[in-house]
């Protein structure tokens, strides 16, 4: 049997991105509840308790099977586990007010089998509000912020190691090694790899399909590409049907570009449908992301509908195939204790009805993007796709931000209080925005109006400790932004929302600033140093008329978390110039927060 890790999901966001990061360093692991009987652990090499988005002392926390701890396995703590298990052993954790989002740098305190080989002062990536205030009696601690947080502990009698950050995420510089030692505690034997999930996913796509046909829903992107390459080696042509779907939400010129890639790649087994006038009806005077989602979601599946019928293909024959990732699962509470962060709309109910019947092939469901572009890699898939910008199913209708116009936001000056407190050496001017974009705090989904910094130094790390900073400490923020320029100089103008849906003229206006965008990092050599550029249309501005935009370019690896990209000035200047020319446009922003806090997109 082959040797494992076993990673004890608490619901975190990050809970299998611990799996696939020890996977990475040659350990396969599996993911158990944490109420599991201990005898399905016994024969782990070593056992991780996952974050999650509880407090220990909630009512609400998820059910632990205590027993565990007391396996003679190695046993790691992060996050929610670092205090779960300082909590089970007699320490203490309070909510001191003050928590940590993003980067933090930690302090060695005294020796310890995860620091060999690791440097000090090291940055490392946390998100949490609890912190361990007092070490338990048979622990010492290990490492200590710079705000003083206890970040690392160790037993002193058995192989038990905790750590308040996430050492999975590659924004915590020398995590790699410390899960690395980890593994070297377990005394792992038989390897596992990317190629290894390839020949298994072989064998489970065989059995889970049988003699049924697959439609695939294919965007174009490298996640639905991958997963209809891979279904397609496996099954073969005779068996898989590939619908590429033009919602009306596409980028310029895109839906003409896919089509003629999947044509070069030799693909006849591909069509294509012009269903635009569906999507922009299911969308039509919808302000909540969350119902916007769903409504794509399940237009989608109802275009599959129709076009099973217009060919008379029966639909209990055909399985319906998606690029699902885990990301996708996750942050749409996908798993027993996760906490919603944002619904995906390959997992609106229709979908997940279709998944209960036993009718919906994922084969990527278990895999985040820089694994899924491997296995594009290995597939034989150009760069052209391996390497695309993640574009989402709902494309630019969840870039698009809408408003009734009424809305209200009744902590608007508590918050413009915190900030200006927060700001009062910084010297520079804000406003808080009368919008609010979706973020994640400490593994909870959070939904506040974003702060605007003005007149700022033009100074990348200037920008990234004040944005940190002001999320850390002003509780209803959890993204900040910076104005570039605006053809309103009116700086004591507050921002008016109006009422403004996700319409054709809406995206047109999006398409065209999102294509300037676009060209300028094609023209610049970023598009593969950028992970993703996602350009926000805001239905904000001075004047009560126009809009407002918002440049969100971010460097990641996986999407579950990720740095604000930091763009030449030389750059940015001539492209802000050219948006604002664009009528309807009236102020650029460029967002300056990682995740956490923020999400990537801000619906």
């Amino acid at each position: 049997m082959q040797d494992f890790i076993a990673v004890l999901d608490f619901g975190s966001q990050y809970a299998h991105l611990i799996a696939k990061r020890i996977r990475h360093l040659g350990a396969y692991t599996k993911i158990f509840s944490p109420s599991a009987k201990e005898n399905f652990l016994q024969d782990a090499k070593g056992i991780v308790l996952s974050g999650g988005p509880a407090s220990v002392y909630s009512t609400d926390i998820p059910q632990f099977n205590s027993n565990i701890l007391n396996l003679d396995l190695p046993i790691l703590g992060l996050c929610y586990g670092h205090q779960l298990i300082a909590k089970e052993f007699g320490g203490a954790i309070a909510n001191t007010g003050k928590g940590e989002f993003g980067k933090a740098i930690l302090q060695q305190t005294s020796d310890f089998p995860l620091w060999q080989n690791v440097s000090f002062p090291n940055q490392v990536w946390m998100s949490h509000q609890d912190s361990v205030t007092k070490c338990p009696p048979d622990f010492e601690v290990t490492g200590v912020t710079e705000s003083g947080n206890v970040a690392a502990m160790r037993h002193r009698k058995r192989r038990i190691y905790t750590l308040q950050f996430h050492p999975e995420v590659n924004d915590t510089e020398q995590g790699q090694k410390m899960l690395d030692n980890f593994i070297n505690t377990c005394e792992i034997c038989s390897k596992w790899s990317m190629e290894t999930f390839i020949k298994e996913t072989t064998e489970r796509l065989q059995q889970e399909v049988g003699e049924r046909k697959v439609l695939m829903f294919i965007s174009g992107g490298v996640d639905s590409s991958v997963a209809f390459a891979l279904l397609d080696r496996v099954l073969g042509r005779d068996q898989m049907l590939g619908l590429y779907i033009d919602n009306g939400f596409m980028r310029k010129d895109e839906s003409t570009e896919i089509i003629e890639r999947y044509r070069q790649l030799g693909y006849t087994n591909i069509q294509s449908r012009d269903y635009s006038t569906f999507f922009l009806d299911a969308v039509a005077n919808q302000v909540d992301p969350q119902i916007k989602r769903q409504k794509i979601g399940a237009t989608f599946i109802r275009m599959r509908d129709k076009f099973l019928n217009e060919l008379n293909l029966s639909a209990q024959e055909w399985m319906l195939g998606q690029g699902t990732l885990y990301p996708d699962i996750i942050e749409s509470g996908g798993t027993e204790h996760a906490e919603v962060i944002k619904s995906h709309h390959n997992r609106v109910q229709e979908v997940l009805d279709l998944v209960d019947s036993g009718n919906v092939v994922e084969p990527l469901k278990d895999l985040y993007k820089d694994e899924v572009r491997q296995v594009g890699s290995l597939l034989g898939l150009p760069d052209s796709i391996v390497w695309r910008h993640p574009f989402p199913g709902p494309g630019l209708a969840i870039n698009v931000l809408s408003a009734r116009g009424d809305e209200s936001f009744p902590n608007l000056e508590q918050t413009a209080a915190e900030v200006s407190n927060c700001l009062k050496e910084s010297n520079c001017d804000f406003s808080i925005l009368p919008v609010r974009s979706v973020g994640v705090q400490g593994d909870q989904r959070t939904y506040t109006s974003p702060a605007a910094l003005i007149n700022t130094p033009r100074d990348w790390d200037w920008l990234e400790k004040e944005a940190t900073r002001l999320t850390n400490e002003v509780r209803n923020i959890n993204r900040v932004v910076l104005q570039l320029d605006s053809n309103n100089k009116d700086l004591n103008a507050p921002y008016i929302i109006r009422g403004a849906f996700c319409s054709k003229e809406r995206l047109d206006l999006l398409r065209e600033a999102d294509f300037m965008a676009t060209q300028m990092l094609k023209e610049n050599g970023l598009m593969e140093k950028i992970f993703q550029l996602l350009v926000i249309l805001l239905p904000i501005s001075k004047n009560g008329k126009e809009d407002s935009l918002v440049l969100r370019p971010v460097v990641s690896e996986d999407v579950m978390t990720a740095q604000f990209a930091r763009i030449n000035w030389n750059l940015l200047d001539p492209l802000v110039e050219s948006i604002l020319g664009l009528s309807g446009i009236e102020t650029v922003f460029y967002d300056i927060t990682h995740k956490p806090p923020a999400t990537f997109g801000w619906e």
